[in-house]
């Protein structure tokens, strides 16, 4: 079925240019599904009108500036019909400076189906985000919007956007030799000039023609680069930094040709050969180490890329065979030896040994691993040797997620690179513009405009749009991986901008501040039948996975209390669980908080003081009530669930950087005070529902910026609501794969100090961000004004400008040096 017309919220021309994307959706069965998906879309911001092709499964809306399909995805798998958006990752070729990347996404985002554009310069590389699948359509359009725009395209393979691998090292190689061979061809041009102080009575200039001979291969062969990206600029209508070194060697070449040839081509005036040569020699030596220090800021996702076997042993009928990753399927037993890398995500099935996981989480010591245990691929095995079942492969392993987790993140764009984006758009035609007065103010203030064309020459080599577009995007890439080296995966740019400015850390109480493992240490039953209580509660925890069902299970298991058979079993969010005892007739039981007891008008009375001791000692209570007829309390269990050995230690390292600690918690006042004293913070918000901590957060957030800490599962709308959600990984199984997907920033490590990491690494890479954006403006409003009042040789500003882009990047890459807040302290 198709809808012959669009659905319309709205004549689609009424707020202005409008444009079509099609998207493909799932979970349609039937025409009652394309109602619903055309009522979802047109209830969304920005939507004018909406088409469903049942056929196809294919959606298609008319929306107008400002639509967000993100919005749109969620509100479709909401409703139970996921919308396909995918994210292609293009290696660009031809990109110089900060201005090329304002034309590439200038280029790519107006192509069919293109929802976003980010482009980097650092990694080279264009995230494109698509309304459908990157076809081949898609990708012919992006090919030809580039081409025309006087780039190349090419597809990286899998990891090659941050990483820098494919095509890039020949060229640093051919770039290489071409620095070498420039130097060559320039050193006799230039050494005269710099030995002639020494040997005022001897003549060391080459002829005229010999210096026309070494300049033009340097000029028009080692220089070609310059004038095909700088004729690209200009066919599409704008500049780069190619452009600027083309224009101003040519002119200071052309002007040396003409003085030659007024010359006669054997006379020996004053040329300016050496000029252009030494301005590209310079520059090519630039952009060689700029590219060779721009691989330096790649090098920890190199690193987790090199984690990964190419071969796994696997268990078969016949016995253990090496096979490649590839062929390794889910549920495939696979065997650790000793000293060897593990190759899959698993679950110990038998022996005992320790894994070095230090660049997976960050954690320096080896970690115990035994039957049940749940292992990572890349994690590198101790002296024991493993059984495991393969749980995950390929691109679902937590090591490939983490990777491309982190290369979105390197990928990204903070905030404060807009404003740089703004100005790099407009940089190339106001250095023209400079250049242009210098030469008439010079020639017509003068009369020398042989003096006047070498100043506005210095003008354009001067310029340093390359150290602009490299300043934040180098600085990221650099504080994304090492952030990740210590276990802390940021998520995207926008959350590492955010945290260096947080006033207020909320932290969730269990499993974050806690260890998580809470263990029945004390219960009263009514009737001082101990066995019978757990038994009930045990009953009612059958199926739950919670830590606290969990302590309970084991508790009736090692007292062989048994279980008594529920049904009709149902968990109250918040609140508790609630069942009937020994079948759908049997008494109604609760298990739960002291707030759905008091809801229930269960009499707690009787066993306030012994409650309140326990209470007192940080620990949680639970109470078990019967609630046919007049509600009566059965008896309670006490739960202790230790502060980590790093809690401390960590709400000190916060309070130190001046942040605000706050305890956000739904046990009981007495419970969450206790733990909060332990740990050394002050402010309490306990007995508070999984729904009302984004209140709080809100709330919060009058103090200034606000981060929530916990697991990624309950804390979920506290982790959004939040400026920076930092999501704390107990493990590398399924709670490392919620908690990548539920907050800005990652910590692989169950360790509370990785906040204060996180803070810290989020502080010193914003302050590179800005020292390099300081200097990068700085060389150029210094420099632009000394070369147009003649106080730069062009031969001193070329090798400024080249300096300013490697300065940045090696600026950036001091980050590499940070050892993390908490192994420093």
């Amino acid at each position: 079925m198709n809808t012959s017309t669009l659905a319309a919220a709205a004549p689609p021309t009424a707020a202005g240019p409008w444009r079509e994307l099609r998207f493909a959706v799932g979970g349609m069965s039937c025409a009652s599904c394309v109602g619903r998906v055309e009522k979802v879309a047109l209830a969304q911001p920005g939507v004018a009108a909406a088409s469903v092709n049942l056929a196809s499964e294919v959606l298609t809306v008319q929306v107008r500036p400002g639509f967000d399909a993100h919005m749109l995805q969620a509100a479709a798998t909401k409703a139970g019909y996921p919308l396909s958006i995918s994210t292609l990752t293009l290696g660009v070729e031809g990109m110089s400076c900060a201005s090329c990347v304002g034309r590439v996404e200038k280029a790519l985002a107006p192509q069919p189906g293109v929802l976003a554009v980010s482009v980097n310069l650092a990694s080279e590389t264009a995230t494109v985000t698509l309304a459908a699948g990157p076809d081949a359509a898609n990708r012919a359009a992006l090919v030809a919007a580039l081409k025309k725009a006087g780039y190349g395209l090419r597809a990286p393979a899998a990891g090659e956007a941050a990483a820098g691998k494919g095509a890039a090292p020949a060229r640093r190689l051919t770039d290489g030799w071409r620095v070498v061979i420039a130097a060559l061809l320039s050193a006799p041009l230039v050494l005269p000039m710099l030995l002639q102080p020494f040997m005022p009575d001897a003549h060391l200039m080459l002829p005229g023609l010999w210096q026309l001979a070494l300049s033009a291969p340097v000029q028009f062969w080692l220089g070609a680069r310059f004038y095909r990206a700088g004729w690209g600029a200009l066919r599409a209508g704008t500049g780069n930094m190619d452009l600027l070194v083309a224009l101003g060697t040519s002119a200071a070449f052309g002007l040396s040709l003409w003085l030659l040839a007024q010359a006669g081509w054997g006379g020996m005036p004053h040329l300016y050969f050496e000029s252009s040569a030494v301005v590209i020699t310079l520059v090519l030596l630039g952009k060689w180490l700029e590219a060779r220090a721009r691989r330096q800021t790649t090098a920890a996702i190199r690193a987790l890329q090199g984690l990964r076997p190419e071969t796994a042993r696997v268990r078969r009928p016949g016995g253990d065979v090496d096979v490649p990753l590839a062929e390794v399927q889910p549920g495939d037993l696979v065997v650790v030896r000793p000293g060897e890398r593990v190759a899959v995500d698993g679950v110990v099935l038998e022996g005992e040994s320790e894994l070095d996981e230090a660049l997976i989480s960050g954690e320096s010591l080896p970690v115990p691993r035994g039957p049940g245990s749940a292992v990572t691929g890349g994690a590198v095995n101790g002296n024991g040797l493993l059984l495991l079942r393969t749980t995950a492969v390929g691109a679902e392993t937590v090591l490939a997620r983490i990777v491309r987790l982190v290369e979105a993140a390197q990928a990204g764009k903070a905030p404060i690179q807009r404003t740089v984006d703004r100005v790099s758009a407009v940089f190339v035609p106001v250095v023209l513009g400079i250049a242009l007065v210098t030469l008439l103010a010079w020639g017509l203030g003068t009369g020398d405009w042989e003096h006047a064309l070498i100043n506005a020459v210095a003008v354009l080599v001067i310029a340093c749009p390359c150290a602009l577009g490299l300043a934040t995007p180098a600085a990221l890439m650099a504080g994304t991986g090492v952030a990740a080296q210590h276990g802390i995966l940021i998520k995207d740019a926008q959350a590492l901008e955010a945290a260096h400015r947080l006033r207020v850390v909320a932290f969730d109480k269990t499993g974050t501040l806690t260890e998580g493992r809470p263990a029945l240490v004390a219960a009263g039953a009514a009737n001082d039948d101990r066995a019978s209580l757990l038994a009930v509660a045990a009953g009612l925890q059958a199926g739950s996975e919670h830590p606290l069902a969990r302590a309970v299970l084991q508790a009736a298991q090692a007292e062989a209390a048994g279980q008594v058979m529920m049904s009709g079993v149902r968990a109250v969010p918040g609140r508790g669980v609630a069942g009937r005892a020994g079948g759908p007739e049997g008494l109604l039981v609760h298990l739960g908080s002291q707030r759905w007891m008091q809801e229930s008008r269960v009499p707690l009375d009787a066993v306030a003081d012994e409650v309140a001791a326990q209470q007192t000692q940080g620990r949680t209570v639970s109470y078990l009530a019967a609630m046919d007829g007049t509600p009566r309390l059965l008896g309670w269990l006490a739960f202790a669930d230790a502060p980590k050995p790093g809690a401390a230690a960590a709400v000190a390292q916060l309070q130190a950087l001046g942040v605000q600690v706050v305890l956000i918690s739904g046990d009981q006042r007495a419970s969450a005070e206790g733990v909060a004293a332990a740990v050394g913070i002050t402010d309490v918000r306990a007995e508070v529902l999984p729904a009302d901590k984004a209140r709080i957060v809100g709330e919060l957030k009058q103090i200034g910026p606000v981060a929530m800490v916990g697991d990624g599962i309950n804390d979920a709308p506290a982790l959004a609501a939040a400026d920076v959600g930092l999501a704390m990984s107990n493990g590398l199984g399924s709670g490392s794969d919620v908690a990548m997907h539920a907050a800005g920033i990652t910590l692989m490590r169950g360790d509370p100090g990785g906040v204060a990491e996180a803070i810290a690494i989020s502080r010193r890479t914003t302050a590179k961000i800005h020292q390099n954006l300081f200097w990068a403006f700085a060389f150029n409003s210094i420099g632009i004004p000394l070369a147009a009042f003649g106080q730069l040789s062009p031969v001193i500003a070329g090798g400024a400008m080249a300096l300013s882009s490697v300065f940045v990047v090696s600026n950036a890459l001091l980050l590499r040096r940070w050892p993390g807040a908490a192994r420093k302290a």
